[in-house]
């Protein structure tokens, strides 16, 4: 048997397969279709401090090997996700991550600090890096000196393990990965969704209300893929890629390029109890090449 396990440093994974942020809702919504304790971690739906709607639809349009969302991170806000976890520690072993969300510095910090007192979230993933709020897409990951000061301040009151999620949409991704990494984090994850746009040409209207909305899927993958592989180049913290895996040989691939473990996203809203299938095609493909272990393979590209 191959050994999957995944070492973060400050956690080690049965596997390295965790769900992404907004693809797996609060976790209670996948139960019915698979064991949670199967995965090596589960990440939360984006969370803030208060509830919040959303954006007005349409908010997802399917595009040729993606797809488009403009969600605008609607979700119940802090207290009730506190009820959430505390349920969903009761019914998985698996650990359980939320993600950070904020409209300001100091509302991320107050919602780090919400989580960060609980005992059953292992570790916090920051947002910086969402482009589905307003101000056209922009987010903190686009700025070194804002990802370094937002880090900073929530590293300076967070006791849990942090993980600071980057946007693709950047001119040079290993600047701010190494902004994050001077400020403190102690992992990152990449890629978040790339801007892009859907227009209707009987309306002669943009589909999305935003205009811009995130591009996820298939599509993204040797886009996502790149960037992972030159965040991993600039750091020495673990780096957590993802971006279009929908088999065990696209998690392998960014195992290769630099990863220490993989989010899937997209493929969890088409095929629910898919990332199951990418652990196991992760196992066949590793045991076909005669990998024995996922830390042999990590960062062994050659190129």
């Amino acid at each position: 048997m191959a050994d999957l396990s995944a070492d973060l440093g400050f956690i080690r994974l049965k596997n390295p397969v965790m769900t992404a942020s907004g693809t797996f809702g609060y976790g209670e919504e996948f139960l019915p279709f698979f064991d949670l304790d199967r995965l090596g971690a589960l990440v939360l739906k984006g969370i803030f401090k208060n509830r919040r709607e959303g954006n007005e639809p349409p908010r997802i349009w399917e595009t040729p090997a993606g797809l488009l969302n403009s969600i605008g991170l609607p979700g119940p806000g802090a207290a009730e996700l506190q009820e959430i976890i505390r349920r969903l520690s009761k019914l998985t072993r698996a650990p359980i991550i939320v993600n950070v969300c904020g409209e300001s510095d100091e509302e991320f910090a107050e919602v780090a600090d919400i989580f960060d007192a609980m005992a059953e979230v292992a570790f916090l993933e920051l947002n910086i890096s969402c482009p589905n709020v307003q101000r056209g897409g922009r987010c903190p990951a686009q700025d070194e000196m804002h990802s370094f000061r937002l880090v900073k301040k929530v590293k300076a009151l967070a006791r849990k393990p942090l993980m600071v999620k980057l946007s693709p949409n950047v001119r040079d991704i290993a600047a701010i990965a190494r902004s994050v990494e001077e400020a403190g984090a102690d992992a990152i994850s990449l890629v978040n969704t790339f801007l892009g746009m859907a227009v209707d040409l009987e309306k002669r209207r943009p589909v999305f209300a935003n205009v811009m909305a995130g591009l996820s899927g298939p599509a993204i993958k040797p886009l996502a893929l790149r960037l992972v592989w030159q965040a991993a180049q600039a750091v020495s913290i673990p780096v957590v890629g993802g971006g279009g895996i929908w088999t065990g040989r696209d998690a392998l691939e960014f195992i290769l390029a630099g990863a220490a473990a993989v989010q899937v996203g997209t493929l969890n809203l088409v095929e629910p109890a898919g990332a199951l299938r990418v652990i196991s095609e992760m196992e066949a493909e590793m045991k076909r090449l005669g990998v024995a272990s996922v830390s042999g393979l990590r960062g062994k590209l050659f190129a």
